[in-house]
């Protein structure tokens, strides 16, 4: 019975411990958006689906600088045979590396965010095929997922959870996922001279403005963007180091 009592204790403790952690977390539509305010912290997470010039690029920064960063990619991307050696050179070198779907499905409306484009089966069976790919590749079981076109609703949240997976995506306000745009998108595109100089601003707006920031970038772009952001890694990671924030994976930034 004392056994049994103390076994209870300690699992409740744990529960507990869990509960308190996640709640220094941020989160939107039940995806985790941020981790630990009260750290100087961060996470570089890079995705792909069609295009992935930029990876090599990308891993020797990493390389260079030291920094572990975290991959998301379609099972379309891990299946192109061209990309496959820089997923095994990120593998070897020990980056994070998970699921965006496989064939980069838009799963709700953009305007009615609780209207699902997708059933619970279509979303099921896509992510099955993104993993079974990652399997097939001799990648490790993913515990984390980054929703194709960076958008989802509760539900696939909650489907994601049943798949024992954690939904999230890079930290509200962010703009560095704009590297993807290009001059002929007009006002939406913004260059890396851009990028840049947001990111700066931003954080000196506050010495925590980036803590426990997920930071996403593109392995690739369309070839009309000719200012990839990706030849300015170094000086971004290099700013960042100098504001005193500690590069993690996404593992264990929301550990």
């Amino acid at each position: 019975m004392k056994a049994f009592f103390f076994l209870f204790l300690l699992l409740t403790n744990n529960i507990f411990l869990f509960a308190q952690k996640e709640k220094s977390f941020a989160f939107v539509h039940d995806a985790v958006v941020r981790g630990d305010l009260t750290k100087k912290e961060l996470a570089l997470v890079f995705t792909a689906d069609e295009t992935g010039e930029g990876l090599p690029t990308i891993l020797k920064t990493l390389k260079e600088e030291k920094v572990k960063a975290s991959f998301f990619f379609t099972g379309r991307f891990y299946r192109n045979a061209s990309f496959q050696p820089s997923v095994q050179q990120a593998k070897k070198e020990r980056h994070y590396l998970g699921p965006h779907s496989d064939g980069h499905l838009l799963y709700c409306d953009w305007n009615k965010r609780d209207s699902l484009l997708v059933t619970k089966d279509s979303f099921a069976n896509d992510l099955e095929k993104n993993l079974r790919t990652m399997k097939s590749l001799h990648l490790p079981r993913p515990r984390f997922f980054i929703p194709p076109f960076e958008w989802w609703n509760d539900s696939i949240a909650a489907w994601s959870k049943e798949k024992k997976l954690l939904l999230f995506n890079f930290t509200p306000g962010i703009r560095t996922a704009t590297d993807y745009t290009w001059p002929e998108l007009n006002t939406a595109y913004k260059s890396s001279e851009w990028i840049m100089n947001w990111l700066k601003e931003f954080a000196a707006t506050n010495p925590t403005a980036l803590n426990g920031a997920i930071i996403l970038l593109h392995a690739g772009t369309d070839e009309r963007r000719k200012d990839k952001f990706y030849n300015r890694l170094r000086e971004m990671i290099r700013f960042l180091k100098m504001k005193g924030y500690a590069f993690k994976r996404i593992d264990q930034l929301l550990n």
